[in-house]
This record gives C-alpha cells, sequence and structure tokens, in this order.
C-alpha cells in the first residue's frame, strides 16, 4: 500500500510544524533546558528522578533488589517526572541529564555528587557500587551479561521508537513502518526465546542486571501489558520468554520496583514517589 501523495524529502530539512502523534508537544530538535526548574532533594544519598516507563522500571528494580539483599546504602528517594508536561526539560534534570531522558540518578554519599544518566549506565554503576551486586565474578558470566545489557540497549529502540511509536502513537498507521519494526520485534522476541530455552537467566544460572534490563521491556511485551500488542505480535509463541518474565515478576523486589514512579493503571499499583520502604504500605491516593 502507499500513500495517494508520496513525500519527497525536501533538500534541507526544517523543522517548521509538528510532528504530530502522543508525543508530539515534547518533541524537538534541540537540546537544552526550556525553563528554570531545580531538583527536589530528599534525606537518602540516592535520589532519582525518574518514570516509571520501562526505562525508569529497570532502576528501581535494581534500587528495591539490592535493598532486599541486605544493602542499606541502597535506600534512595524517587521523585517523579512527568516526561508529557516537560519537566524532564527543566534546569535541574538537564544538570543531571543532559539528554533530558529518564531515568537520571544524583549519588550524593561521596564528597562530590555524581551524576549517572542511561539506564543501561546506571545498573552498572549501582552494582559495581555494592560490591558487584548482580553482575556475576566469572569472567565468562559478566561478559554474558553486559552483552546482554548492550543488546538490550541497542534493540529497545526498534521496539518502543520504531514499532511502539508507529503501532500505538503514530498520527496515522503506516503499514510498512508497522510492519517492518512487527518483524523486527518477533526477530528480536525469538533471539530472546532460544536463549531463555537454555539458560534459566540471560547470564546464565543467576539473575543479574541483563534480566533487570530486558524484563520491564520485552518481559512487559510478552505479557501483552506493552502497546496492548499481545495479540497482534502472537506473543504466546515464546515460551521461554514468558517462563523468564513469570519468574521475575513473582519476585518481590520486582513488584515493588515496578510500582515506583507509576501514575497509571490501578491505584494499588501506583507509587508516585518513594522516600522511604513504608511507603509502599500506603495507598498513593491517600499520600497525595
Amino acid at each position: 500500500m502507499t500513500d495517494a501523495t508520496p513525500y519527497t524529502p525536501p533538500t534541507v530539512w526544517s523543522w517548521n510544524k509538528a510532528s504530530g502523534g502522543r508525543f508530539a508537544n515534547i518533541n524537538r530538535p534541540i537540546a537544552g533546558a526550556t525553563h528554570d526548574r531545580e531538583l527536589p532533594v530528599g534525606r537518602h544519598p540516592l535520589q532519582l528522578y525518574s518514570l516509571a516507563t520501562p526505562n525508569g522500571v529497570k532502576v528501581t528494580v535494581m534500587l528495591e533488589e539490592l535493598l532486599e539483599l541486605g544493602h542499606q546504602g541502597a535506600e534512595y528517594d524517587a521523585w517523579l517526572i512527568r516526561i508529557n508536561e516537560g519537566e524532564q526539560f527543566g534546569s535541574g534534570f538537564v544538570a543531571v541529564n543532559p539528554n533530558s531522558k529518564i531515568p537520571a540518578l544524583m549519588d550524593r554519599s561521596g564528597p562530590q555528587p555524581v551524576r549517572v544518566f542511561e539506564s543501561g549506565a546506571i545498573l552498572m554503576y549501582l552494582a559495581q557500587k555494592f560490591g558487584d551486586a548482580f553482575l556475576p565474578a566469572d569472567a565468562a558470566q559478566r561478559a554474558e551479561c553486559l552483552s546482554w545489557l548492550f543488546w538490550q540497549m541497542g534493540s529497545a529502540p526498534f521496539l518502543g521508537g520504531g514499532f511502539g511509536h508507529f503501532y500505538a502513537y503514530a498520527p496515522e498507521k503506516i503499514e510498512y513502518a508497522i510492519d517492518r519494526y512487527a518483524m523486527e520485534v518477533k526477530r528480536q522476541l525469538d533471539v530472546l526465546d532460544r536463549r531463555l530455552a537454555e539458560s534459566a537467566y540471560l547470564a546464565g544460572d543467576d539473575y543479574s542486571i541483563a534480566d533487570m534490563a530486558v524484563w520491564p521491556w520485552y518481559g512487559a511485551l510478552a505479557k501483552g501489558q506493552l502497546y496492548e500488542a499481545g495479540e497482534f505480535l502472537q506473543v504466546q509463541e515464546y515460551t521461554h520468554v514468558l517462563r523468564w518474565t513469570n519468574e521475575i515478576a513473582a519476585r518481590p523486589a520486582a513488584q515493588r520496583g515496578r510500582m515506583v514512579n507509576r501514575t497509571w493503571g490501578q491505584p494499588s499499583s501506583q507509587l508516585h514517589e518513594r522516600h522511604d520502604a513504608t511507603d509502599f504500605q500506603t495507598r498513593t491516593e491517600d499520600k497525595l
């Protein structure tokens, strides 16, 4: 199927109209802050500024898993960044992440604050900070873990900005774009399914930061929770991915991590901000 009026790109692209779609109001071709806004700072050394998108969930799951292991230094404040309202373009947030994407972390445990941005970098930073937690010591297993971690970094844009955008958010359905990215996402699911057919977790027998990175994206997709595309992509075919995602979803720390900075779904599944472990015991609407 072709458009009635084919698009011919101009010699020089210019930003002269809205891009359309769900996120058109925050899309722009330049970086930097759009307004002055300082970030709040809580009482814990680790300050997280995020939203419970899959990239945000990676880090809150990691922090909750660290606490589950008994690392009290992993206590954290999680502040909500409403990306649909452009809060990621505030001057304080841009100072932590010049790329204006969630999540962003400030570690104030040392003499000088340390900023960490990009979710994979945050997972590695936290793993190393807490004695290589969830990062295999064996060289071959560590290489496997990091390979899958970076596989997620390279693959998820095809799932999110590619398939997710054109299937769920674009102002019009474009058959070529949806078919192109659906094919790639199904290939990625097959990659994961083949790996998880031979291994309990992505890096081997043990749960690692690779699983924490991949699960919020591909686990949610396999359960039909991402873009409501489960039937379209026939996700039930990927039985090993489903086994893996169900096992992770049963972990108490993963359940808590998925709630943090979440502003949609059932109220009982939301915790808009997290400042203490006892926050999980109080319903969101009672606190805000």
